[in-house]
């Protein structure tokens, strides 16, 4: 490719803060749950570039036609790349793209197929590089870029900007519709490859909290002392299923909270399903874990759940002396009846 930045580019990165950054300077968008991707496209020549520098171009070609449609022949975008399914993202559709047979990934494309959300405009239609400019000028860039070439309730939609912090709080504490957070972006910055100047990027996430059973535990690699908690939640059926692990247990406490573990040690633990079976999270040291009766429940942070379990460690907040067991249910992680995200997209 010939544009003015590599598709080895790497796309800005955000700073993980508690708290919306507020002043005239700031402007707010969705925190959308994808795949980060830089699409490039110079002439025939198409490539998605993932966050991490990995192609993504044969995953979703879906989007490859779609640009390859548009007017402009040359330019350069940033943005997410989701899958809806019924009124939720689903990253769990997004996950099974990643296949090594090409019939599957294009049976997938048409069942499922994604959405390219862009927020960001790096190389224009005419091959102009805007990395220099500050988003104040890229973001009225890339709004007529969309509105004169993306086409009507297509595969591309541009994601929504507000400077109003009150309204990006709305977003952010549900107010109808299903964020994963907001993005808080300096208007009087350029785009900062990488890292680059993290703070002019900052992101927040909606903490989501879990009451959780603990069904057993791991030790901790070569040592006798406790490495992780293993969680479950109760399904209908009154069956414990193992949904999570929360590793944060400082280390002071490792020892006495090892001691009162293994006073509770009880098979089987879980009686639904139960660590070590099959999953794209197992990992060789799945199967060993210590069985405890479930009498203890701890409250926990987590970031997402999908397909039947937290998708990352989730963090430990504090014990529930106070909880019953039963208490702990799958529906505290079910999805609720908001409305679908991708109404802020029809805006």
């Amino acid at each position: 490719m010939t544009l003015p930045i590599p598709v080895s580019y790497s796309p800005m990165e955000a700073l993980l803060v508690d708290e919306i950054p507020t002043g005239r300077e700031w402007q707010y968008e969705p925190k959308w749950d994808g795949f980060r991707c830089l699409a490039f496209r110079d002439g025939d020549e198409i490539a998605l570039q993932s966050k991490s520098g990995q192609p993504l171009a044969r995953y979703f070609p879906e989007l490859v036609e779609v640009l390859h449609e548009l007017e402009p022949e040359r330019f350069v975008v940033d943005g997410e790349i989701v899958i809806p399914v019924g009124k939720a993202l689903s990253f769990d559709d997004l996950l099974m793209r990643i296949h090594p047979a090409e019939s599957r990934i294009r049976l997938l494309a048409k069942e499922t197929p994604a959405l390219f959300i862009v927020f960001d405009l790096l190389v224009d239609e005419n091959g102009r590089s805007l990395v220099k400019e500050p988003l104040e000028k890229r973001r009225p860039a890339l709004k007529k870029f969309a509105r004169r070439f993306f086409p009507k309730d297509g595969r591309l939609r541009l994601s929504p900007m507000t400077t109003d912090s009150s309204a990006a709080r709305k977003w952010l504490s549900g107010g109808g519709t299903a964020v994963d957070g907001i993005v808080a972006k300096r208007r009087d910055v350029t785009y900062e490859s990488g890292s680059g100047q993290r703070t002019a990027m900052q992101k927040v996430k909606l903490k989501r909290t879990a009451d959780c059973v603990v069904g057993g535990f791991r030790y901790g690699s070569k040592t006798k002392v406790v490495g992780s908690l293993l969680l479950g939640l109760y399904d209908g059926k009154g069956l414990l299923h193992h949904v999570g692990f929360t590793s944060s247990i400082k280390a002071k406490d490792r020892e006495k909270v090892t001691r009162e573990l293994e006073a509770l040690r009880k098979p089987p633990g879980f009686t639904g399903r139960a660590p070590g079976g099959p999953s794209r999270w197992s990992t060789e040291r799945t199967g060993e874990w210590e069985p405890l009766e479930p009498t203890l429940v701890v409250e926990v942070e987590y970031d997402h759940f999908t397909g039947g379990r937290f998708r990352h460690g989730t963090r430990l907040l504090r014990y529930r002396l106070d909880k019953a067991p039963r208490q702990c249910t799958l529906d505290q992680v079910a999805k609720k009846s908001r409305a679908s995200p991708l109404k802020l997209l029809e805006a």
